[in-house]
């Protein structure tokens, strides 16, 4: 599917934030570990969230679908995992990093594996923690990389985890730790990518009634002994999603209103807010909604954004029509998403016409007189939906493949043509 944009603005509209893709796979991994039956309300239903909600069917789980929500039938920590079980993650990266530590409680080797992108994409780190706890984890193929096998059992016990490309390493771990025989402790040395995620893992864990001791990023502790409970929990609105809503009040000038959001959620993309406030947007919000609004007048900055990776790329597109160069930092760990998002995004801004440059962990965007073109994002959905944005505000933009979008916003193109945008 092609989707051909119009430069609009100024604009006046209400979107409503979908449910959060982080806060959903989590919710159903620890929804499915715990000891009967728990409700999962408002959950994202996407095609990322599909792969962990059918890898813990095959896994033994049964979930049933009831109006806005899932009822997950937990078993305790004891899966039902049928000999040879092999989970295709496809392109969740989330998916297959949370089930390779999950597959220690099936009591048989499970292997995972995924899309060709999925194979490039290290899982290292994860399964060096998960052999010193206990478990085993074999490459098939490249080391270091899907698909893998993972056998063996949760003991706990002391572990060093690297997380400089990835917190869902620390999260994997984290998820699983309330099953092991003994008390886990995950140290991480205090270089973690995108460390807010880890603060959304504990806050679901916690909703299940699990316990997590922590020294800020360096150090989390999970006793034994303390394992999850049924709960009725409701997801929230995803401020990654919003994102690219509050992008448009930017580029394209005018008011935007999002509903459906926590603003006082542990979400590291919600600074992506405090960017937009540098830049010159102003931003109010209530409870359960926030506003951005612009004259479209925007000053380029220089922002740390390793707390908020997913709102990079959309970052970069409101800063190449800003009055000034934008650097973001701490993002090296981008190279490893869907795509080399670092490179990906400039290449495509370039031949948009911006100036873009790629060094180290960071990217810096230079305004340039902008024209129209074509964008294919491939399978990345985040490309697809940040140059959305810029072709509102260029005009004579179109989006190829923009069907990947339901990789974590299957609504994305609804909305905005329910605003007559598209």
């Amino acid at each position: 599917m092609d989707v051909a944009l119009r430069k609009a603005g100024p604009l006046d509209c209400t979107f409503v934030a979908p449910p959060s893709k982080s806060y959903t796979h989590r919710a159903l991994v620890a929804a499915a570990l715990a000891d009967g039956e728990s409700l999962v309300l408002d959950p994202l239903v996407s095609d990322d969230t599909e792969v962990t909600w059918r890898a813990l069917e095959s896994m033994g789980i049964s979930i049933e679908g009831v109006e806005n929500g899932l009822v997950v039938h937990g078993r305790g920590g004891t899966l039902s995992c049928p000999g040879g079980l092999v989970i295709d993650a496809g392109e969740s990266g989330t998916s297959m990093r949370l089930l390779c530590s999950v597959a220690l409680l099936c009591g048989r080797p499970v292997t995972l594996t995924g899309s060709r992108r999925m194979k490039e994409r290290p899982i290292g780190p994860l399964a060096a923690a998960i052999r010193a706890l206990g478990g085993e984890a074999e490459f098939l193929g490249a080391e270091g990389y899907p698909p893998v096998r993972v056998s063996g059992t949760i003991a706990g016990g002391d572990v060093w985890v690297d997380a400089g490309m990835s917190s869902q390493f620390v999260s994997s771990i984290l998820l699983v730790a309330p099953l092991a025989r003994s008390d886990v402790s995950v140290m991480t040395g205090g270089s973690v990518a995108s460390p807010s995620y880890i603060d959304v893992t504990i806050s679901v864990m916690e909703s299940f009634s699990a316990r997590v001791e922590r020294d800020g990023y360096r150090k989390f502790r999970v006793p034994a002994g303390r394992r999850y409970r049924p709960a009725r929990y409701r997801v929230e609105g995803d401020y990654s999603s919003a994102s690219y809503f509050f992008a448009l009040a930017a580029l394209c000038g005018g008011r935007v209103v999002v509903r459906n959001l926590n603003p006082n959620s542990c979400q590291g993309d919600r600074a992506f807010l405090a960017c937009l406030e540098r830049m010159g947007c102003t931003v109010k919000s209530g409870t359960d909604w926030v506003e951005v609004s612009s004259d479209g007048d925007l000053e380029g900055i220089d922002v740390d954004m390793t707390s908020s990776p997913d709102t990079v790329q959309t970052l970069c597109v409101v800063a190449s029509r800003a009055r000034g160069p934008t650097r973001i930092s701490g993002v090296g760990h981008l190279r490893y998403k869907e795509s080399d998002r670092l490179a990906e995004t400039a290449r495509l801004l370039s031949g948009l016409g911006a100036g873009a440059a790629v060094e180290g962990d960071s990217i810096t965007i230079v305004p340039g007189p902008m024209h129209g073109g074509e964008i294919d994002p491939g399978s990345d959905h985040r490309t697809a939906m940040s140059f959305a944005t810029l072709g509102l505000a260029t005009g004579n933009l179109k989006i190829r493949n923009a069907e990947c979008v339901s990789k974590s916003f299957p609504g994305f193109w609804e909305q905005l043509s329910m605003q007559g945008l598209v």
